[in-house]
Formats: structure tokens, sequence, C-alpha cells
């Protein structure tokens, strides 16, 4: 009897130029050489200690990446996703700012709008959805959005990456107080002036550890 495929899959999400965008990589080796497709490889029971270490391994071997956020997703399985026989996927997906996954653009890797990041092979393109999913249904009852953010960012900054992570607009005083009531936010002390802006603006950042709020932002 074979034994099934084991692999994991890593979906790095990220904002650029106000789009959500899922970094990408080209198919070295068949099944679907050259095809765009997620970030993955199969898991080396001699090396890695558990599949968070497995994927950790992958993003840096074949993405040049490390210490990024990475939350499991799901695992992906049966006979039919994978050409070479029965397989199982583990998948990952990280959040964070474009600036922490410029090693892998470095590397050849590619950012793609989530919208025109289809036709992908395997069930990637199933599993992409999945992510958004994850994303905008955990994201309005936690602080994961912000995830997508530089390490400091104002208050109009944070309301921007909500509205694109979670595909809908959200009024901007409402949105304010709510980011205020839920206690995620810290105060840095120092401010930025806005383009066109009348004052500067404070600046914050994420409190430590994560949040989950009682309530949809």
């Amino acid at each position: 009897m074979l034994h099934p495929i084991l692999t994991v899959d890593i979906v790095p999400l990220t904002l650029r130029d106000g789009q959500l965008c899922v970094l990408r990589t080209l198919r070295e080796a068949e099944p679907f050489a050259g095809c765009p497709a997620l970030i993955g490889g199969f898991v080396h029971t001699d090396e890695d200690a558990h599949l968070g270490a497995a994927a950790r391994r992958v993003l840096h071997a074949k993405a040049g990446l490390a210490d990024l956020y990475v939350e499991q997703l799901s695992t992906f399985s049966g006979p039919d996703r994978d050409p070479r026989g029965w397989s199982a996927s583990v998948v990952y997906f990280s959040l964070s700012p474009i600036e922490c996954l410029q090693p892998a653009l470095d590397h050849g890797l590619h950012l793609t709008p989530v919208d025109a990041a289809t036709g992908m092979p395997f069930d990637h393109d199933r599993i992409l959805a999945a992510a958004l999913e994850r994303l905008r249904g955990k994201g309005a009852y936690s602080d994961l959005p912000a995830r997508l953010l530089p390490s400091v960012f104002t208050l109009a900054d944070l309301h921007e990456v909500y509205e694109i992570a979670l595909g809908e607009r959200l009024n901007a005083d409402a949105f304010r107080r709510k980011a205020m009531e839920r206690n995620f936010l810290e105060d840095t002390g120092e401010k930025r002036r806005m383009a066109g802006a009348n004052k500067p603006s404070v600046l914050y950042r994420l409190r430590s550890g994560h949040a989950v709020f009682d309530r949809r932002i």
C-alpha cells in the first residue's frame, strides 16, 4: 500500500497599493512546472519536530522568510487533489506588512491581488478562498487584520486595513471608538503628520499577545 503524500502549504497575505495580495511562487518541478502556486513542500519527518516547524522550514527554504506571524488554517486531503496520489496538506496562513516579505520578492516570488490569484494547481484556489474566509470571519472579532500593518500606525491606517481585510466599508467614527474600547492598542507617545492634516496623528502599536473581542469591531 502506498503511503499518502504529506505536505504543508502556506498562504502569505500582505497589502500593496491598497490591495490585499498573496505571495506566490512558480513551481519548478512537475506536476504543474512553471505554474504560479502557493508556497509548499513535503514534510521531512527526519528533521521537522512538528508541522509548524515544517511550515517555517519551507518558508525559509523557498522564500527566504523567517519570523512571520503564521496561523494554522486547516487540512486539505483526498485522492484527487494531487495527480501523484492520495495527499494531505496542512495549511498555514500568514499576515505581515509588505516589508517583511521583501526577502521573498528578492528570491523571485511575486505578489498577486487575491481576486486575480486564480487558476492555481492542486486545490490552491480553494485553499486561498479558505484563508480569506478565515481573515474576514475572525478579523471582525480580533486584531488579526492589524498584523498587515507596520509595527506603528495611526487609527486611520488601522481603519483602512480593516476595510480592506473585511471587504466592507466601516464608519470611521464608530470604528475608532470601538477600536479604543477593545483595548488592543497601545499609544507609543509619538505622532506623525499626515499629508493634508491640520494636526499630527497619534501613533499606536498592538499590545502584546493576541486580542479576540467579544463583539464585532
